[in-house]
Order: structure tokens, then sequence, then C-alpha cells
């Protein structure tokens, strides 16, 4: 009785997606992320990855990984602590910690293991954090399994988190959680403020730069850097999955701070490395972000080309500042529609509906990336007026 109730859970969950126009599945990519891909045996511009500068499909990545296999073999054995770190591991988290002017860095498999064990490791019951209400899932995932208090404050508002910053002085720890670029918006936040705020009301400031890591900042370093705060961040968090086009995450701060995530951080201590040779990759990825800055340039030249014609148009782009650049339907059935008629003209944007995003902002998530080049962005533009005009959107 029991298995059957429970595969009748599953099958009424799985209708009601459907029916409500929610129900996601896997697309098959037989070819690598570029700026075209293979997709459902289709070619297709790809304009949904975080692949902001074109490196997920760099020749260069693939042979320092293959280098480092050789040198290190592929698997890690186990987690670091058992095994010792390998030395793929502490030449990218040295480098990293140098590129961000921190003390030291730790390296994670992934960005939701960062966020869930630094959070749930440093804070628990007693503190409070104060976070962002547009902050990414992991970083919720990870305040819940801190067991500390959460007042998730209004998106952006600076007013209404001082507020209740000047009720939070029992609270043995406070801090302040903020995504830097927020990767369904593509806004940016008001790190200056937040800074101010946590020095006038004692609190520690946590930024997620997963979306502005090789993106912001005058030399990529991410939006520490361009409100020259990188001095300013208590911890500073971010993923080599996007801009750098490889894999895993890391935590930047004091070499205290460092220490204490190895010693307490579950998503660290108890899981596997990640394999030297992604590593390698992630660590050669940086080298070119530093030598290439014309990457960064030309990225930035497409996003702000694509944000300002689709404007024109007449789309609701939303308050996108970044190569993220949201096409707001509202409706989840008319943005899945506006996806799949892009995708019959050869262009490939995901339809991103609640639970990601909240009720009635159901919205086409357009990323650029520096390799797109303009015949690429004006036929997206082209189609997106096309079809916005059919589907009564512009």
């Amino acid at each position: 009785m029991m298995v059957q109730k429970a595969k009748l859970f599953l099958d009424e969950t799985l209708d009601g997606l459907e029916r409500n126009g929610l129900r996601r599945e896997l697309r098959l990519v037989s070819s690598s992320q570029g700026r075209e891909i293979v997709i459902d045996g289709k070619r297709v511009l790809n304009f949904c990855s975080n692949n902001y500068l074109g490196l997920a499909d760099d020749p260069r990545l693939g042979k320092a990984a293959a280098q480092c296999a050789e040198r290190e073999g592929f698997g890690s054995g186990a987690s670091r602590l058992v095994c010792g770190n390998m030395m793929a591991h502490r030449a990218l988290e040295e480098r990293i910690a140098h590129v961000k002017g921190a003390e030291d860095c730790l390296v994670f498999s992934t960005g939701y293991m960062a966020n869930v064990g630094i959070i749930s490791s440093i804070f628990g019951r007693g503190d409070i954090i104060f976070s962002d209400k547009l902050n990414h899932a992991s970083i919720i995932d990870g305040i819940r399994l801190s067991q500390a208090e959460c007042w998730r404050y209004p998106h952006g508002d600076m007013n209404a988190l001082e507020e209740r910053l000047k009720t939070a002085g029992a609270f043995r720890k406070r801090v302040i959680i903020t995504d830097s670029v927020f990767s369904m918006d593509g806004d940016v936040a008001p790190l200056d403020k937040i800074v101010a705020l946590a020095r006038r009301y004692d609190c520690l400031v946590m930024v997620d730069e997963a979306h502005a890591f090789g993106v912001m900042g005058k030399s990529g370093k991410g939006l520490a850097e361009h409100f020259s705060l990188e001095k300013d961040i208590d911890i500073q968090m971010g993923t080599l999955s996007k801009a750098a086009g490889s894999f895993g995450a890391y935590c930047c701060g004091s070499r205290a701070l460092i220490a204490f995530l190895i010693n307490k951080a579950r998503s660290f201590v108890y899981t596997t490395a990640m394999p030297p040779s992604v590593a390698a990759a992630s660590l050669t990825a940086l080298e070119i972000m530093d030598a290439e800055p014309h990457r960064r340039e030309q990225l930035w030249k497409n996003a702000n080309y694509m944000r300002e014609k689709l404007k024109e148009a007449g789309f609701n782009t939303m308050n996108s500042q970044t190569p993220i650049i949201p096409v707001l339907t509202k409706d989840p059935a008319l943005a899945a529609e506006f996806s799949r008629r892009l995708f019959e003209e050869g262009v490939f944007i995901s339809a991103i509906r609640p639970p990601t995003v909240p009720a009635h902002t159901a919205r086409l998530r357009l990323t650029v990336m520096a390799t797109h080049t303009r015949e690429d962005l004006d036929h997206v533009i082209r189609q997106c007026k096309r079809i916005g005009k059919d589907l009564c959107l512009i």
C-alpha cells in the first residue's frame, strides 16, 4: 500500500507540473559547450550558457587536464583530509588567493557545496543571517542547515535592511549574505552600501561572486573589485564553472577562516576531492583570463549591444546590468512557447519558470558570451522581435 501511495504521489506531482507548464526535462547535448551546440540533434546558437568568456571548449583547458591526469592520475581517492592535498588543488588555491587578494583559499567541488558548507559551519543557533530575497538556492539551503535566525530583506532594499539591523544587537554573530550578480535577473547587489551598513552595525559580509568572477571589475576579479572593496569582504565565495569554463568553487578569506572550514565544513570534510585534472584546467583558465582581457571586453560589448536592442524593441529586460539578460513573459506557458519557437529558428534560450523564479515572473534567461559574433546577436534580435510580436509581448 505504501509503495502504491508513493507512486501515486510521484505521478500526481508530475501531472500537476505538466498542467501548469512547469515540468522540466533534460535535453541531450552531443557537442562541446560553445557558441553553437548540437542539442536534441539540432545545431543551434547557444544563448543560455554561463560560459561567459567562451573557455568551456577552449582546447587549452583540455590539454592542461590531460597533462595533469598523466602526472597525478584522474581520481582523488578520498577526501582531502584523508588522502591529502593533490599538488593541483594547492596550486589552484594559491592562485585564486593571489587573484582575490586574500590570505588563503579553499576549493570545494561545487558552488552548492561551498555555500552550504560555509554557511552551515560558521553560523548557528544564536546567530542571525540577513539574506537578499533573490539569493541563490544554495545560500538559502545553507541558511536552513545552519539553524541560525534568518531575515530575508526585499531585493536590494538597503532601507529595509538597515531598519532590521538596528534591532539585531542581541545576536551572537551577525552576517549579511548576498549574491553579487543575481543569476536570474542580471542585476548587481549594492555592495558598497551593504559594506557600509555592515561596518555600522558590526556585521560580517559574505558575497557569492559566482556570476561576477571573470566578468565584473577592471580585471575581472568580481564585484568586490568593481567597488574597490576587496579588503572589506569577510567571506568571498565564487565558482569556476562559469566565466572560467571549468568546474568547482572557492572560498577566500583569512587564514583562520580557511583553517576553520577545513575542519568544520561538512561538504568539504565528507566528500571525495575534485579530480586534480579539473583543478589544473581551472588554473589554466585563470591564466587565460589574466592574459587575454580582450575576452572580457568583447563580452561587455556583446552584452550591452544585445540589452539595448532588446529594450529598444520593447521587451522588458528588468534591471539587467550584466551579460545575463532576462526577457520577462510573466506566464510560464508563454515563456515555454517563446523558447520553443526560438529553438525552431536555431536559437537555444531556456524558459525559466517557478520555482526557480517567483510566481508571475517567468522569463527567457538570455546570456551572451565573448565568442558570439555580431551576426549571431542580430539573428537572435530579429527572431525575438518577430516571435515576440506574434506572442503579443511587444
